[in-house]
C-alpha cells in the first residue's frame, strides 16, 4: 500500500530545497515513476547518516509531491526524519542539502551523520 502526504508530511521542505529538487528532477533523464528517495543509513561517524538519491517507488514508501518531484520516504527511515526540515543552501560555505532534525541527539561537524 502506498501512502501520500497530502497534508502532514514526515518531513518540510523548504521553498529553496524545493526549487532545488523539481529542478534536479527537471533536468534528469528519469522517467516518470522514478522520484528522489530521501533516507537514513547506518554509518558516519555519529552513526546513522542521511542518503537522497534517484529511485523507484517501493511498497510502503511515504510520497511527498512537489510540482513535478515526488519524494519518497521509507518507513524504517520516516522514524529517524519526523519533524526535520530540509533546506538548500549555495552560499560560499557550501552548497548542498541540509537537514535540521530535531530527533538527532548528537550531530558531527560536517551535519551528515547524526545518532539519536
Amino acid at each position: 500500500m502506498q501512502e501520500t502526504q497530502d497534508f502532514e508530511p514526515i518531513i518540510a521542505i523548504t521553498d529553496k530545497a524545493q526549487k532545488k529538487l523539481i529542478e534536479i528532477v527537471n533536468t534528469s533523464s528519469l522517467g516518470k515513476d522514478h522520484g528522489v528517495r530521501i533516507g537514513v543509513v547506518g554509518g558516519g561517524c555519529s552513526g546513522l547518516s542521511y542518503h537522497i538519491d534517484f529511485d523507484l517507488l517501493k511498497d510502503h514508501d511515504n510520497i511527498i509531491e512537489i510540482e513535478v518531484a515526488k519524494v519518497f520516504i521509507d518507513p524504517k527511515s520516516a522514524i529517524y526524519l519526523k519533524d526535520t526540515t530540509l533546506d538548500f543552501q549555495d552560499g560560499l560555505n557550501g552548497k548542498g542539502f541540509i537537514f535540521q532534525n530535531p530527533n538527532a541527539t548528537n550531530t558531527c561537524g560536517c551535519g551528515e551523520s547524526f545518532s539519536v
